[in-house]
């Protein structure tokens, strides 16, 4: 009897050490692939009015911030207009309002880099921020409770500014075709709890969250479409559903600060 549960500890050990050597293949194989250059993504600024987006108008004024990572800065496509900020500066501006649009997203941020960014950000003055983090202290394996230190720090700065603080939790990355399985599940495991640890920092220091994986996680997992050419930042319809899922959050924002 000792025998037999020797032997199903060993094939439990080898088959545990197998599992790690194919993530640890899978791993150095998606830092192998080719990524679109952070230099490709648009400079995320504008001015914004009127049911065209673009133009002179009158309506209230909003000031609207983008912080965070890649998916901030807009790799993956071309135009500001095809990133969150320039679809949520569109959205707003078709509603009557004059939306002012800067980013000083950084690619390849985590959470720890949020500092800086929020510093050039205040310079502006703004009335909402929108946050876009969370990706790539999965990749690294951020500790949870540095990520939530970083970005409580990060929203209660901005509010104390008197900043409305929306933001986007790390989206689904078991949608992510970059990664093989069971990589991909893996950090998609990783990403879900890191979103909920984020979530719960955000409502702590006064911010809104908004759960991307969970409002768009599935249309990423079904759409190849929604990703660039890369399979890891989100294309022009990726971003599309990012910023429908953030804008009631935005809009609220931006009317909360109109009323004051």
């Amino acid at each position: 009897m000792l025998d037999g549960a020797l032997g199903t500890v060993s094939v439990i050990a080898a088959g545990a050490a197998l599992g790690v050597a194919v993530l640890a293949v899978e791993a150095w194989l998606a830092t192998r692939r080719d990524y679109v250059a952070d230099m490709t993504a648009p400079h995320v600024e504008g001015e914004y009015t009127g049911a065209t987006g673009r133009g002179a108008g009158g309506g209230p004024s909003v000031r609207l911030a983008v912080l965070g990572d890649s998916t901030a800065a807009g790799v993956g496509v071309r135009n500001v207009g095809e990133t969150v900020g320039g679809f949520l500066a569109t959205r707003l501006a078709s509603s009557g309002r004059r939306v002012r649009l800067v980013g000083v997203a950084i690619a390849g941020s985590r959470t720890g880099d949020l500092g800086p960014q929020v510093s050039r950000a205040l310079l502006g003055r703004p009335d909402v921020a929108v946050i876009l983090v969370g990706t790539n202290d999965v990749i690294h394996a951020t500790p949870t409770p540095t990520v939530r230190r970083h970005l409580g720090d990060a929203v209660r700065r901005l509010r104390g500014a008197g900043v409305g603080v929306v933001v986007g939790t790390c989206p689904d990355l078991g949608a992510a075709r970059a990664y093989a399985q069971p990589l991909r599940a893996l950090l998609g495991g990783r990403g879900r709890r890191l979103a909920a640890a984020q979530a719960a920092a955000v409502r702590a220091a006064g911010g809104v969250p908004v759960d991307l994986g969970e409002q768009t996680g599935g249309v990423f997992r079904a759409d190849p479409g929604t990703f660039s050419v890369d399979r890891f930042h989100p294309s022009v319809d990726g971003y599309r559903l990012w910023a429908e899922a953030l804008l009631p959050a935005v809009s609220d924002a931006a009317s909360s600060r109109a009323s004051l």
